[in-house]
Order: C-alpha cells, then sequence, then structure tokens
C-alpha cells in the first residue's frame, strides 16, 4: 500500500544535495511512503542522494527506480536486454544502499530486445530478492499487453503498475486506453 502521493526525484536543476535531501525527508515525515526515482536521473544522482534519505526508514517506504536509459558510451550501455538489466540493477542497489527494490520498472519500451528476454530477466530479478515487483513506463496500451499476454504465455512475473506520461497534451490514450487497460487487467497506475 502506498501513499497517494508519490514523490519523484528527478531533482532537475537543483544542485545542491542538502535541498534533496531535506525535500525528501520532509515527505517522508508528511506521511509520503512512495519514492520514484531512475537510475538515469542525474546519472545515478538520484538514487545516491535516495539512498542517504532512507537510510535508517528504507522498511516504511515503497522504493521504485527504473532500467533503460544510456548510462554509457558502450553498446550494452542502454536498453531492456537481459546483460544491461542485470548490470543497471545491481548499480541501482549499491546506490540506493539497498538489498531490494521493490518496484522495478521499464523506463521505456525496447524495440531491439525480445520481450521475452526481458521479461524472463525481471522475473530472474524478482526470484533472487532483488526486485519485490515489476512495471513499465512510457509503454502505449499495446506495448503493456503485449507485455501482460508474454507474462502469462510463459508463465513469468507479470506487471503490477505501470506509470505513463499523464498530462494536460497526452490525456487521450490515458484515459481511453491504458485506465481501462489497468482496470481489465488490476495493474495500479503510477
Amino acid at each position: 500500500k502506498v501513499s497517494r502521493i508519490c514523490l519523484g526525484t528527478a531533482f532537475r536543476g537543483q544542485s545542491d544535495d542538502a535541498v534533496c535531501l531535506e525535500t525528501i525527508e520532509r515527505a517522508l515525515d508528511l506521511g509520503c511512503n512512495f519514492v520514484d526515482c531512475a537510475n538515469y536521473y542525474g546519472r545515478g544522482r538520484s538514487e545516491t542522494i535516495v539512498g542517504k534519505a532512507l537510510k535508517g526508514r528504507r522498511d516504511d517506504i515503497v522504493l521504485t527506480t527504473k532500467v533503460w536509459s544510456t548510462m554509457g558510451p558502450g553498446i550494452n550501455d542502454s536498453g531492456l536486454s537481459r546483460f544491461h538489466i542485470m548490470l543497471e540493477v545491481e548499480r541501482s542497489l549499491e546506490r540506493l544502499q539497498t538489498d531490494h527494490i521493490d518496484v522495478y520498472l521499464l523506463h521505456s519500451f525496447d524495440a531491439e530486445t525480445p520481450l521475452e528476454e526481458t521479461l524472463r530477466a525481471m522475473d530472474d530479478l524478482v526470484h533472487q530478492g532483488k526486485v519485490r515487483y515489476t512495471g513499465c513506463c512510457n509503454f502505449s496500451a499495446w506495448q503493456v499487453a503485449e507485455g501482460l499476454w508474454c507474462s502469462d504465455l510463459k508463465n513469468l512475473i507479470s506487471f503490477t503498475c505501470i506509470q505513463p506520461q499523464y498530462n494536460l497534451l497526452n490525456r487521450p490514450e490515458v484515459e481511453d486506453e491504458l485506465m481501462a487497460l489497468c482496470r481489465q487487467h488490476g495493474l495500479g497506475m503510477m
């Protein structure tokens, strides 16, 4: 169960780590138990700050982070291949100073990697105890449905929630397609 408000921790434009830490601590003190970050935010800076802020409070927080973005110059430093996911989860866990991620989100769809490969890697992370639940961000309704279908067909851990871009310019797909898909399949929406 999570608070109605999720604290996003991209901290774009904020260069003072102390202000970032204070923001997280204030949100937690006000009852927020849902913190969202990504390996890409500040090239790991967000996760490092969140890890510091959650010391001594980790068990009370539902923590999300994401994988997909380019994290280095190498050919395998981006995307949703098994190689990249397994590498980045270890880096995220270290920066976050934790042994598990509550919700590990696929930050965007990767058309270059077979979806089954991605979902199997996520399934392995859940079975290893490094990840509790999985989800996806910025997937279209058909991509979410394909992920659910593949998970069901291959008996893999399925998405628990999605995080779409929801704003005044991007309402129809979210309201007309993704919300109905979430209701039909019991998915949460961040």
